[in-house]
């Protein structure tokens, strides 16, 4: 799954790495496996700035030449137990999948697709195996993080980068899908910390745009309901679209502010 975007790329790209995917499938003569992105894509994960390479793992350490600008291939024995057939085709299991994204990619786009694998059933028994199979390898460290931070409740990428940033910048993990008990009744709040009765609340417009999310005025009438019930319990709601995400600095600032003000607020009240 692509996030959102004006002029349809991600959706362009994901169709051309499928379709390359399809073709080194019907060429590529040796074992093989999809791998990395490729695999998370074949997966139906989510996924942030795709690139345009096709990712197989192979045993072999083939030609430089035979890496190139559409196909990337990963010297790498994936033993039987990571593999797995999805749609016909060899794949990495949801588990190697994660920590491979996480090894390879950078934060912002590997928390994206591990908070989707988890989500997508990946147990997290198996990828703390895979990471310790792992060990001593590039980019083991950097995919310990990762998977510390990743979490099946985030419910978009845009929710995964909004805590990428926030845990670059030092902050406290917000929690993710906050009960809130409101004048109205029972709520939630995408991502939050319920102590100071701070969130964030990650607005992708698709769900306003009807289709399958129903009619959009009525969308946008119990959404307005849902914040007033929940500004009226105390809470303070900082709403973010995907354009907010292009500069993070300014998300940054607006939620160091926000917390602030909530602990000199908690401090009065003691």
């Amino acid at each position: 799954m692509p996030v959102p975007d004006e002029g349809g790329i991600a959706l362009r790209r994901e169709r051309q790495v499928l379709q390359l995917a399809a073709a080194v499938a019907s060429t590529l003569r040796t074992d093989f496996v999809f791998s990395h992105e490729t695999a998370a894509l074949l997966h139906g994960l989510s996924h942030y700035r795709l690139g345009e390479q096709v990712h197989v793992s192979q045993s072999w350490k083939p030609p430089s030449r035979s890496s190139g600008r559409q196909l990337h291939r990963h010297p790498v024995d994936v033993p039987a137990g990571d593999r797995m057939l999805v749609g016909g085709r060899p794949v990495t299991t949801l588990e190697r999948t994660l920590v491979d994204c996480a090894r390879w990619l950078p934060g912002d786009r590997a928390l994206v697709i591990a908070d989707s694998a988890l989500r997508a059933g990946a147990d997290p028994v198996v990828v703390d195996r895979v990471l310790g199979d792992a060990r001593g390898r590039a980019g083991v460290r950097r995919a310990r993080r990762i998977v510390a931070l990743a979490d099946p409740r985030a419910e978009s990428p845009g929710e995964s980068l909004v805590r990428w940033h926030l845990d670059e910048h030092g902050f406290d993990v917000p929690d993710l899908a906050v009960g809130v008990s409101t004048p109205v009744g029972d709520s939630w709040v995408d991502l939050g910390w319920p102590g100071l009765r701070v969130g964030i609340e990650f607005d992708g417009a698709v769900k306003y745009s009807g289709g399958a999310y129903g009619d959009p005025a009525g969308r946008l009438l119990a959404e307005k309901r849902r914040h007033d019930a929940l500004v009226e319990a105390g809470w303070v709601l900082l709403r973010v679209v995907w354009a907010d995400l292009t500069d993070p600095a300014r998300l940054i600032a607006r939620c160091h502010r926000a917390l602030v003000a909530a602990e000199a607020r908690s401090v009065r009240r003691r």
